[in-house]
């Protein structure tokens, strides 16, 4: 409770760490950290808010803390929005939560359980169906892109240097023989070929 309050009043992001890294109780307080951040707000940044709770766990290595925070934070969110609209979805392999009117905040659910079926495929689907969504968002590609990586080995693209590259062609060769397109001197000195010396007169 102490967090809690001394969050909403002076040091918000140096509690949301604090949180990050506590104890098992955390995820609740960071869930209702969040979800009064997201009051004072408009009602579809929803799923920004609950980013904030669910993410960091996750690069963590904590899916239980992740998903903790993200049941608490949707429970207060409809308990406290009666007019979102909200589906119940339960089947013999899913039980979960759809807001029609908040996507993102969909595709979080849906992110926790790609996450706990460990499938990549279903990971490319997921991302590649509410692309143009987090690209709206603007901030959630680095954070999806280490996911990617840590739960699904979908390795990092690690992006070169155009410069450097040149730069390394042009010393080091570059397909050009390893002279750099540049014709090989001669170290020794260069001879003189004389004309053989004409045939003696005959007597």
């Amino acid at each position: 409770m102490f967090l809690l309050t001394m969050a909403l009043d002076h040091e918000p992001y140096d509690a949301e760490k604090h949180l990050i890294l506590g104890t098992s109780e955390s995820a609740e307080t960071l869930a209702k950290l969040e979800h009064e951040w997201y009051t004072n707000d408009e009602p579809h940044t929803a799923a920004i808010y609950a980013s904030r709770a669910v993410f960091p766990y996750l690069l963590n290595g904590n899916l239980r803390s992740a998903n903790k925070a993200f049941l608490i934070f949707t429970s207060r969110l409809s308990s406290s929005n009666p007019s979102i609209p909200l589906q119940d979805v339960s089947s013999s392999s899913i039980d979960a939560r759809v807001f029609p009117a908040l996507p993102l905040l969909n595709f979080i659910s849906m992110l926790l359980l790609t996450i706990q079926r460990g499938s990549a495929d279903l990971f490319k689907q997921l991302t590649s169906h509410y692309a143009s969504q987090i690209q709206e968002v603007g901030i959630w590609d680095d954070f999806l892109a280490q996911i990617g990586e840590q739960y699904f080995s979908i390795k990092i693209p690690r992006q070169g240097n155009p410069l450097l590259d040149m730069m390394g062609s042009m010393l080091f060769g570059g397909g050009q023989g390893g002279t750099g397109g540049r014709i090989p001197q001669s170290r020794g000195s260069s001879k003189k070929v004389e004309a053989p010396p004409a045939n003696p007169e005959l007597d």
